[in-house]
Protein backbone atom coordinates (compact mmCIF):
# COMPACT_ATOMS: atom_id res chain seq x y z
CA UNK A 1 0.00 0.00 0.00
CA UNK A 2 0.83 3.21 -0.61
CA UNK A 3 0.66 6.44 1.94
CA UNK A 4 -1.14 8.92 1.38
CA UNK A 5 0.38 12.44 1.66
CA UNK A 6 -1.67 15.42 2.70
CA UNK A 7 -0.54 18.84 2.07
CA UNK A 8 -1.95 21.79 3.88
CA UNK A 9 -2.32 25.03 2.19
CA UNK A 10 0.55 27.47 3.63
CA UNK A 11 -0.97 29.52 6.60
CA UNK A 12 -3.56 26.72 7.15
CA UNK A 13 -2.40 26.43 10.49
CA UNK A 14 -2.64 30.00 11.61
CA UNK A 15 -5.61 30.41 10.02
CA UNK A 16 -7.12 27.43 11.61
CA UNK A 17 -6.15 28.42 14.75
CA UNK A 18 -7.41 32.06 14.29
CA UNK A 19 -10.25 31.78 12.21
CA UNK A 20 -11.10 28.24 13.49
CA UNK A 21 -14.13 29.92 15.47
CA UNK A 22 -15.88 31.78 12.38
CA UNK A 23 -16.44 28.69 10.84
CA UNK A 24 -19.76 27.84 10.98
CA UNK A 25 -20.87 24.84 13.41
CA UNK A 26 -21.94 21.25 12.40
CA UNK A 27 -25.50 21.01 11.51
CA UNK A 28 -25.06 18.39 15.06
CA UNK A 29 -23.79 20.93 17.22
CA UNK A 30 -26.72 23.59 19.07
CA UNK A 31 -25.85 27.04 17.52
CA UNK A 32 -24.90 29.72 20.52
CA UNK A 33 -27.59 32.13 19.22
CA UNK A 34 -30.40 29.86 19.42
CA UNK A 35 -29.37 28.58 23.03
CA UNK A 36 -31.57 29.81 26.39
CA UNK A 37 -30.04 32.33 28.40
CA UNK A 38 -27.80 29.97 31.21
CA UNK A 39 -29.68 30.20 35.12
CA UNK A 40 -27.72 31.03 38.02
CA UNK A 41 -28.48 28.90 40.89
CA UNK A 42 -30.17 30.70 43.75
CA UNK A 43 -26.93 29.82 45.78
CA UNK A 44 -24.46 31.53 43.18
CA UNK A 45 -26.68 34.53 43.83
CA UNK A 46 -25.36 37.45 46.31
CA UNK A 47 -26.69 37.76 50.40
CA UNK A 48 -28.66 40.81 50.13
CA UNK A 49 -26.67 42.07 53.29
CA UNK A 50 -23.66 42.07 51.43
CA UNK A 51 -24.98 45.34 49.48
CA UNK A 52 -25.31 46.94 52.47
CA UNK A 53 -22.75 48.99 53.91
CA UNK A 54 -21.00 47.70 56.96
CA UNK A 55 -21.66 50.79 59.24
CA UNK A 56 -25.44 50.79 57.92
CA UNK A 57 -25.54 47.09 59.30
CA UNK A 58 -23.90 47.64 62.58
CA UNK A 59 -26.36 50.44 63.46
CA UNK A 60 -28.98 48.57 62.17
CA UNK A 61 -28.08 46.16 64.72
CA UNK A 62 -26.89 48.31 67.05
CA UNK A 63 -30.39 49.83 66.65
CA UNK A 64 -33.13 47.19 67.40
CA UNK A 65 -31.23 46.31 70.60
CA UNK A 66 -31.15 50.04 71.48
CA UNK A 67 -34.98 49.45 70.85
CA UNK A 68 -35.60 46.47 72.89
CA UNK A 69 -34.14 48.21 75.71
CA UNK A 70 -35.57 50.97 75.42
CA UNK A 71 -39.02 49.32 75.69
CA UNK A 72 -37.98 46.94 78.46
CA UNK A 73 -36.98 50.37 80.63
CA UNK A 74 -40.47 51.94 79.64
CA UNK A 75 -42.68 48.76 80.67
CA UNK A 76 -40.57 48.72 83.80
CA UNK A 77 -41.18 52.61 84.44
CA UNK A 78 -44.69 51.98 83.90
CA UNK A 79 -44.91 49.18 86.36
CA UNK A 80 -43.18 51.29 89.22
CA UNK A 81 -45.54 54.37 88.59
CA UNK A 82 -48.34 52.03 88.95
CA UNK A 83 -47.22 50.84 91.92
CA UNK A 84 -45.12 53.90 93.43
CA UNK A 85 -46.36 53.72 96.85
CA UNK A 86 -45.13 50.36 97.39
CA UNK A 87 -42.21 51.23 95.72
CA UNK A 88 -41.52 54.54 97.81
CA UNK A 89 -42.43 52.80 101.10
CA UNK A 90 -40.37 49.79 100.26
CA UNK A 91 -37.07 52.48 99.24
CA UNK A 92 -37.68 54.58 102.74
CA UNK A 93 -37.56 51.12 104.97
CA UNK A 94 -34.62 49.96 103.16
CA UNK A 95 -33.04 53.46 104.31
CA UNK A 96 -34.04 53.20 107.66
CA UNK A 97 -32.88 49.63 107.99
CA UNK A 98 -29.64 50.87 106.56
CA UNK A 99 -29.19 53.98 109.28
CA UNK A 100 -30.71 51.10 112.48
CA UNK A 101 -29.04 48.07 111.35
CA UNK A 102 -25.69 48.96 113.11
CA UNK A 103 -27.43 49.34 116.49
CA UNK A 104 -29.14 46.09 116.43
CA UNK A 105 -25.85 44.21 115.55
CA UNK A 106 -24.55 46.01 118.32
CA UNK A 107 -26.63 44.58 120.77
CA UNK A 108 -26.83 41.52 119.51
CA UNK A 109 -23.12 40.99 120.11
CA UNK A 110 -24.05 42.33 124.12
CA UNK A 111 -26.16 39.18 123.85
CA UNK A 112 -29.86 40.75 123.28
CA UNK A 113 -31.89 38.82 121.33
CA UNK A 114 -32.16 39.46 117.88
CA UNK A 115 -36.32 40.36 118.08
CA UNK A 116 -35.72 42.38 121.31
CA UNK A 117 -32.55 43.99 119.81
CA UNK A 118 -34.99 44.84 116.88
CA UNK A 119 -37.66 45.87 118.84
CA UNK A 120 -35.96 48.58 120.57
CA UNK A 121 -34.19 50.40 117.79
CA UNK A 122 -37.31 50.64 115.92
CA UNK A 123 -39.29 52.27 119.06
CA UNK A 124 -36.10 54.38 119.78
CA UNK A 125 -36.13 55.47 115.92
CA UNK A 126 -39.27 55.98 115.42
CA UNK A 127 -40.17 57.69 118.76
CA UNK A 128 -37.28 60.38 118.53
CA UNK A 129 -39.14 60.80 114.33
CA UNK A 130 -42.17 61.76 116.22
CA UNK A 131 -41.12 63.78 118.77
CA UNK A 132 -39.08 65.82 116.01
CA UNK A 133 -42.40 66.31 113.75
CA UNK A 134 -44.13 67.23 117.27
CA UNK A 135 -41.91 69.53 117.76
CA UNK A 136 -41.62 71.34 114.27
CA UNK A 137 -45.40 71.91 114.43
CA UNK A 138 -45.36 73.40 117.70
CA UNK A 139 -42.57 76.04 117.01
CA UNK A 140 -44.46 76.69 114.01
CA UNK A 141 -47.62 77.32 115.85
CA UNK A 142 -46.74 79.03 118.89
CA UNK A 143 -44.68 81.47 116.48
CA UNK A 144 -47.01 82.24 113.73
CA UNK A 145 -49.08 85.25 114.60
CA UNK A 146 -45.29 87.18 115.70
CA UNK A 147 -44.06 86.32 112.56
CA UNK A 148 -47.45 87.50 110.63
CA UNK A 149 -47.07 90.67 112.37
CA UNK A 150 -42.99 90.54 111.45
CA UNK A 151 -44.05 90.18 107.60
CA UNK A 152 -46.30 92.98 107.44
CA UNK A 153 -43.51 95.19 108.74
CA UNK A 154 -41.03 93.69 106.37
CA UNK A 155 -43.07 94.14 103.52
CA UNK A 156 -43.51 98.08 104.44
CA UNK A 157 -40.04 98.08 104.69
CA UNK A 158 -39.22 96.63 101.58
CA UNK A 159 -41.99 98.77 100.07
CA UNK A 160 -39.85 101.80 101.29
CA UNK A 161 -36.53 100.19 100.28
CA UNK A 162 -37.69 100.00 96.63
CA UNK A 163 -39.08 103.37 96.95
CA UNK A 164 -35.79 105.53 97.89
CA UNK A 165 -33.51 102.88 95.99
CA UNK A 166 -31.77 104.32 92.73
CA UNK A 167 -33.85 101.79 90.62
CA UNK A 168 -36.57 104.92 89.95
CA UNK A 169 -39.52 102.66 90.92
CA UNK A 170 -42.72 104.16 91.70
CA UNK A 171 -45.53 103.58 94.48
CA UNK A 172 -48.02 102.78 91.59
CA UNK A 173 -45.77 100.17 90.35
CA UNK A 174 -45.59 98.26 93.70
CA UNK A 175 -49.72 98.44 94.45
CA UNK A 176 -49.83 96.97 91.07
CA UNK A 177 -47.47 94.28 92.17
CA UNK A 178 -49.08 93.79 95.10
CA UNK A 179 -52.42 93.55 93.91
CA UNK A 180 -51.05 90.74 91.15
CA UNK A 181 -49.61 89.26 94.03
CA UNK A 182 -52.83 89.37 96.65
CA UNK A 183 -54.81 87.76 92.87
CA UNK A 184 -52.21 84.76 92.76
CA UNK A 185 -52.90 83.58 96.62
CA UNK A 186 -56.34 84.27 96.67
CA UNK A 187 -56.40 82.26 93.16
CA UNK A 188 -53.69 79.57 94.63
CA UNK A 189 -56.22 78.91 97.63
CA UNK A 190 -59.46 78.76 95.33
CA UNK A 191 -57.30 76.02 94.08
CA UNK A 192 -56.49 74.30 96.74
CA UNK A 193 -60.19 74.43 98.24
CA UNK A 194 -61.63 72.81 95.23
CA UNK A 195 -58.96 69.99 95.68
CA UNK A 196 -59.94 69.37 98.96
CA UNK A 197 -61.08 65.18 97.93
CA UNK A 198 -57.29 65.33 96.58
CA UNK A 199 -55.88 66.08 99.38
CA UNK A 200 -57.59 63.67 101.68
CA UNK A 201 -56.52 61.27 99.20
CA UNK A 202 -52.80 62.47 99.48
CA UNK A 203 -53.09 62.65 103.35
CA UNK A 204 -54.91 58.72 103.46
CA UNK A 205 -51.74 57.96 100.94
CA UNK A 206 -49.58 59.66 103.41
CA UNK A 207 -50.53 57.23 105.90
CA UNK A 208 -50.29 54.01 104.05
CA UNK A 209 -46.81 55.35 103.03
CA UNK A 210 -45.71 55.40 106.82
CA UNK A 211 -47.64 52.18 107.82
CA UNK A 212 -45.74 49.95 105.16
CA UNK A 213 -42.51 51.70 105.64
CA UNK A 214 -42.78 50.50 109.13
CA UNK A 215 -43.39 47.57 109.01
CA UNK A 216 -41.04 46.57 106.17
CA UNK A 217 -38.07 48.55 108.55
CA UNK A 218 -39.00 46.21 111.56
CA UNK A 219 -39.15 42.72 108.92
CA UNK A 220 -35.34 44.21 107.83
CA UNK A 221 -34.13 44.86 111.08
CA UNK A 222 -35.62 41.32 111.98
CA UNK A 223 -34.73 38.94 108.96
CA UNK A 224 -32.76 40.92 106.38
CA UNK A 225 -30.13 38.17 105.61
CA UNK A 226 -32.91 35.87 105.64
CA UNK A 227 -35.08 38.47 103.00
CA UNK A 228 -31.86 38.64 101.01
CA UNK A 229 -31.25 34.45 100.38
CA UNK A 230 -34.69 34.46 99.26
CA UNK A 231 -34.87 37.45 96.87
CA UNK A 232 -31.81 35.54 95.19
CA UNK A 233 -34.06 32.65 94.15
CA UNK A 234 -35.88 34.76 91.30
CA UNK A 235 -32.31 35.14 89.51
CA UNK A 236 -30.66 32.82 87.18
CA UNK A 237 -28.57 30.13 88.96
CA UNK A 238 -25.68 30.85 87.11
CA UNK A 239 -25.91 34.53 87.99
CA UNK A 240 -26.70 33.70 91.74
CA UNK A 241 -22.76 33.42 93.27
CA UNK A 242 -22.16 36.71 91.90
CA UNK A 243 -24.78 38.59 93.15
CA UNK A 244 -24.46 36.86 96.87
CA UNK A 245 -20.88 38.10 96.27
CA UNK A 246 -22.55 41.62 95.88
CA UNK A 247 -24.62 41.51 98.21
CA UNK A 248 -21.92 42.72 101.40
CA UNK A 249 -20.05 45.38 99.50
CA UNK A 250 -23.41 46.62 98.44
CA UNK A 251 -24.96 46.93 101.51
CA UNK A 252 -21.64 48.49 103.16
CA UNK A 253 -21.77 51.66 100.58
CA UNK A 254 -25.68 51.88 101.22
CA UNK A 255 -25.27 51.99 105.27
CA UNK A 256 -22.18 54.43 104.58
CA UNK A 257 -23.98 56.46 102.46
CA UNK A 258 -27.14 56.82 105.11
CA UNK A 259 -24.71 57.34 107.80
CA UNK A 260 -22.42 59.87 105.88
CA UNK A 261 -26.07 61.84 104.82
CA UNK A 262 -27.01 62.02 108.41
CA UNK A 263 -24.00 63.22 109.83
CA UNK A 264 -23.11 66.01 107.15
CA UNK A 265 -26.97 66.91 107.71
CA UNK A 266 -26.97 67.02 111.34
CA UNK A 267 -23.34 69.28 111.23
CA UNK A 268 -25.88 71.59 108.68
CA UNK A 269 -28.76 72.17 110.77
CA UNK A 270 -26.13 73.12 113.85
CA UNK A 271 -24.08 75.12 111.83
CA UNK A 272 -26.70 77.09 110.50
CA UNK A 273 -29.08 76.86 113.39
CA UNK A 274 -26.50 78.50 115.87
CA UNK A 275 -25.88 81.18 112.99
CA UNK A 276 -29.56 82.50 112.65
CA UNK A 277 -29.97 82.22 115.98
CA UNK A 278 -27.13 84.67 116.76
CA UNK A 279 -28.53 86.71 114.24
CA UNK A 280 -32.09 86.78 115.84
CA UNK A 281 -33.95 85.07 113.63
CA UNK A 282 -37.41 83.70 114.94
CA UNK A 283 -38.06 79.64 114.41
CA UNK A 284 -34.62 78.81 114.60
CA UNK A 285 -34.44 75.85 116.19
CA UNK A 286 -37.54 74.78 113.38
CA UNK A 287 -35.54 75.98 110.67
CA UNK A 288 -32.52 73.84 111.56
CA UNK A 289 -34.82 70.78 111.85
CA UNK A 290 -36.16 71.91 108.40
CA UNK A 291 -32.46 72.00 107.07
CA UNK A 292 -31.90 68.57 108.52
CA UNK A 293 -34.45 66.72 106.82
CA UNK A 294 -33.80 68.45 103.98
CA UNK A 295 -30.04 67.64 103.43
CA UNK A 296 -31.55 64.13 102.17
CA UNK A 297 -32.44 65.76 99.06
CA UNK A 298 -29.12 66.42 97.42
CA UNK A 299 -28.67 69.22 96.19
CA UNK A 300 -32.13 70.85 96.13
CA UNK A 301 -32.75 69.79 99.73
CA UNK A 302 -30.10 72.23 100.62
CA UNK A 303 -30.73 74.89 98.16
CA UNK A 304 -34.44 74.79 99.09
CA UNK A 305 -33.79 74.94 102.85
CA UNK A 306 -31.08 77.38 102.70
CA UNK A 307 -33.72 80.40 100.61
CA UNK A 308 -36.18 79.52 103.22
CA UNK A 309 -33.55 79.98 106.39
CA UNK A 310 -32.83 83.11 104.58
CA UNK A 311 -36.52 84.57 103.95
CA UNK A 312 -37.26 84.03 107.21
CA UNK A 313 -34.81 86.45 107.92
CA UNK A 314 -35.53 89.14 105.72
CA UNK A 315 -39.15 88.99 106.63
CA UNK A 316 -38.20 89.44 110.55
CA UNK A 317 -35.13 91.30 111.00
CA UNK A 318 -34.77 93.42 107.50
CA UNK A 319 -32.48 93.40 104.76
CA UNK A 320 -29.10 93.21 106.54
CA UNK A 321 -30.06 90.42 108.41
CA UNK A 322 -31.31 88.46 105.35
CA UNK A 323 -27.76 88.97 104.01
CA UNK A 324 -25.85 87.57 106.78
CA UNK A 325 -27.96 84.89 106.98
CA UNK A 326 -27.25 84.05 103.39
CA UNK A 327 -23.71 84.37 103.92
CA UNK A 328 -23.71 81.86 106.68
CA UNK A 329 -26.09 79.13 104.47
CA UNK A 330 -23.31 79.97 101.65
CA UNK A 331 -19.92 79.74 103.70
CA UNK A 332 -21.92 75.79 105.36
CA UNK A 333 -22.84 74.75 101.99
CA UNK A 334 -19.25 75.08 100.49
CA UNK A 335 -17.76 73.58 103.71
CA UNK A 336 -20.04 70.64 102.91
CA UNK A 337 -19.16 70.40 99.35
CA UNK A 338 -15.55 70.60 99.78
CA UNK A 339 -14.74 68.80 103.05
CA UNK A 340 -17.45 67.26 104.78
CA UNK A 341 -18.51 65.60 101.57
CA UNK A 342 -15.36 64.25 100.59
CA UNK A 343 -13.89 63.38 104.12
CA UNK A 344 -16.86 61.36 105.52
CA UNK A 345 -18.60 59.90 102.67
CA UNK A 346 -15.51 58.81 101.15
CA UNK A 347 -14.77 57.30 97.79
CA UNK A 348 -16.91 54.44 98.58
CA UNK A 349 -19.93 56.24 97.88
CA UNK A 350 -18.42 58.71 95.39
CA UNK A 351 -20.84 59.87 92.93
CA UNK A 352 -19.67 62.45 90.17
CA UNK A 353 -21.86 65.75 90.24
CA UNK A 354 -23.32 65.00 87.22
CA UNK A 355 -24.53 61.49 87.94
CA UNK A 356 -25.92 62.98 91.14
CA UNK A 357 -27.84 65.68 89.18
CA UNK A 358 -29.05 63.63 86.27
CA UNK A 359 -30.16 60.87 89.14
CA UNK A 360 -32.23 63.18 91.16
CA UNK A 361 -33.61 65.13 88.20
CA UNK A 362 -34.83 61.54 86.71
CA UNK A 363 -35.93 60.34 90.47
CA UNK A 364 -38.17 63.87 91.14
CA UNK A 365 -39.52 63.50 87.63
CA UNK A 366 -40.90 59.72 88.07
CA UNK A 367 -41.45 59.95 91.59
CA UNK A 368 -41.01 63.33 92.91
CA UNK A 369 -39.65 64.11 96.62
CA UNK A 370 -39.49 60.33 97.38
CA UNK A 371 -37.63 59.55 93.82
CA UNK A 372 -35.60 62.42 94.82
CA UNK A 373 -34.68 61.00 97.71
CA UNK A 374 -33.88 57.34 96.97
CA UNK A 375 -32.03 58.41 93.29
CA UNK A 376 -28.64 58.62 94.56
CA UNK A 377 -28.41 56.06 97.27
CA UNK A 378 -29.39 53.76 94.38
CA UNK A 379 -26.83 55.27 91.93
CA UNK A 380 -24.04 54.20 94.67
CA UNK A 381 -25.52 51.15 95.18
CA UNK A 382 -25.86 50.38 91.73
CA UNK A 383 -21.92 51.52 90.90
CA UNK A 384 -21.02 49.07 93.54
CA UNK A 385 -22.50 46.31 92.33
CA UNK A 386 -21.43 46.87 88.65
CA UNK A 387 -17.59 47.38 89.99
CA UNK A 388 -18.01 44.54 92.06
CA UNK A 389 -19.14 42.25 88.89
CA UNK A 390 -16.77 44.21 86.92
CA UNK A 391 -13.47 43.15 89.05
CA UNK A 392 -14.54 39.70 89.93
CA UNK A 393 -12.27 37.04 89.61
CA UNK A 394 -9.46 38.77 88.34
CA UNK A 395 -7.37 39.27 92.15
CA UNK A 396 -7.74 43.00 92.38
CA UNK A 397 -9.59 44.67 95.02
CA UNK A 398 -12.81 45.98 94.84
CA UNK A 399 -12.80 49.52 94.30
CA UNK A 400 -15.72 51.60 93.18
CA UNK A 401 -15.15 53.71 89.94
Amino acid sequence: MRSRKWSKRPGADEQDAEGRGSEPPADDEPKQADSPPVKRAPSDRPAPAAAVPWGVRVAAEAGWRLLVIAATAWVLVQAVSAVRLLVLSLAAAILVAALLQPTVARLNRHGVPQWLATLLTALCGFVLIGLVGWFIVWQVMSNLESLSDRLQEGVEELKRWLLDSPFHITEAQIDNLTEKLSDGIRSMSDELTSAGIQGVTVILEFLTGVLLTVFSTLFLLYDGARIWKWSLKFAPAATRPALQGAGPPAWHTLTAYVHGTVIIALIDAVAIGVGIHILGVPLALPLAVVIFVAAFVPLVGALVSGALAVLVAFIAEGVFTALLAFLIVLGVQQLEGQILEPLILSRAVRVHPLGVILAVTAGGLLAGIGGAVVAVPLVAVANTIVSYLANRGDGRPHEPV
